[in-house]
């Protein structure tokens, strides 16, 4: 009978935590609110102060564990801007583009060499985002950060990750100069922040390509997609003689579309495309989006782990770390979100249009991140609660608990340590 009423108590505290995320807004309600958000994995991050829960009575954080992908932009590619600089120069030529293509063949070509000079190249908007989530990260925990203190933080071998790194780094320093901070960006720390690189030493064989349940039933979702088709012939009389299908040329610009408030550029695409246009296919992309980060979510357990024994180390003394920080990529990110089961992320429903009220891609943001805030009891000091923080936001996870946000943390341990095994190479 214990072990059932255990089981009971579990399921109870489950749904608990699950019907907090739950009573938050909906997917839609969301993008009806800011219809950007539609722009997924290019929408710029969002600097929020949202109010927190108190911690339970006695607990204070000591300690900051931080994953977080580099922040805004330019185009990760150079074959964008390429492609799209053929295609206009030949419609011109012809005289196949409309007045409003004519329009914007022009501002393009103004900014054509900023663009290509640029590709994949933070922005300052990049810079700020991340010197924003510091600062509101050391406002958040000031006991954190208080006194000072030793926090290590490592990249990707990227320079927009290094940068974004930098710029989180500085803003901590100059809330509190007594913070020593030392940044890496090498072959050594790849395993903890991208463990799929190439360079990485350290071979893995997890499980990828993973496919959600809910792709056996994507016939049953009816997708609308018109859009490209639309955008095209606004822009072009016609495409018959133009490099390129036309639904490749419709996925150029809508990429450009949303890449363009990360560079500083919004309005070079008025006339061709709105911000609502592009939420009205939202949840089809989604759904790409979502198997997009599932299928890899087993490669992230090296950064899982890493999470873990950092933590531990903190939490005994062996390492004298305040935070360790993150800096990496969508792919990496997104897929640690479902292998986390962040606000159910891992959830894997077979019904395809419940995949948007587990994951939405505009979590996977630029300069999205993941924050987990230790804290240590009054009373014993193994006594340790842990809260996660998904864009600054309060976040369930898939663990009981008594007092949401707020997790045990042997709790959290056992269970990804756990989760981790079961998928071991």
């Amino acid at each position: 009978m214990k072990i059932k009423a255990r089981s009971v108590v579990f399921v109870l505290l489950s749904l608990f935590a699950a019907t907090a995320t739950w009573g938050q807004s909906s997917a839609l309600d969301q993008l009806r609110a800011d219809p950007r958000k539609a722009y997924g994995t290019d929408y710029p991050y969002q600097l929020t102060t949202e109010k927190l829960t108190k911690a339970p009575r006695g607990y204070k954080p000591f300690y900051i564990s931080h994953y977080a992908r580099h922040g805004s932009r330019y185009y990760w590619t150079p074959a964008l801007y390429r492609e799209l600089d053929v295609m206009l120069t030949e419609a011109h030529d012809k005289h196949l583009l409309t007045p409003v293509g004519e329009a914007f063949c022009k501002r393009f070509m103004d900014v054509k060499s900023e663009l290509t000079t640029g590709v994949s190249e933070l922005t300052d908007l990049g810079w700020q985002q991340h010197q924003g989530i510091a600062r509101v990260m050391y406002n958040n925990f000031p006991e954190v950060f208080r006194k000072g203190g030793n926090v290590m933080a490592v990249s990707s071998l990227s320079g927009r990750c290094v940068l974004s790194m930098s710029a989180f780094c500085q803003e901590l320093v100059q809330c509190n100069p007594k913070i020593e901070i030392r940044e890496q960006s090498s072959n050594f720390t790849l395993d903890g922040v991208v463990p799929t690189d190439s360079h990485n030493p350290v071979k893995h064989n997890y499980p990828k390509g993973v496919k959600p349940r809910y792709e056996k039933n994507r016939d049953q979702f009816k997708n609308i997609d018109v859009l490209r088709d639309s955008i095209v012939k606004r822009l072009f009389i016609t495409t018959d003689s133009l490099p390129g299908r036309p639904h490749h040329i419709g996925s150029n610009l809508i990429n450009l579309y949303t890449s363009l408030p990360s560079i500083g550029h919004e309005g070079m695409m008025e006339g061709l495309l709105t911000d609502e246009e592009v939420a009205s296919e939202w949840e089809g992309n989604n759904l790409g989006s979502y198997s997009w980060v599932f299928g890899p979510q087993y490669e992230m357990i090296p950064i899982l782990e890493d999470i873990i024994k950092k933590a531990d180390a903190a939490i005994t003394g062996s390492s004298d770390h305040i935070a360790d920080l993150r800096f990496g990529h969508d792919t990496c990110i997104g897929p640690l979100t479902v292998l986390m089961g962040i606000n159910g992320a891992d959830r894997d429903p077979e019904d395809p249009y419940e995949v948007k009220n587990i994951y939405q891609n505009w979590q996977t943001c630029k300069a999205s991140n993941i924050q987990l805030i230790f804290y240590r009891g009054k009373k014993s000091s193994d006594d340790i609660l842990v809260k996660c923080l998904l864009n600054g936001v309060e976040a369930s996870l898939p663990l009981p608990t008594d007092s949401y946000p707020y997790y045990k943390w042997s709790d959290f341990r056992q269970f990804y340590t756990d989760r981790c095994k079961a998928h071991e190479q």
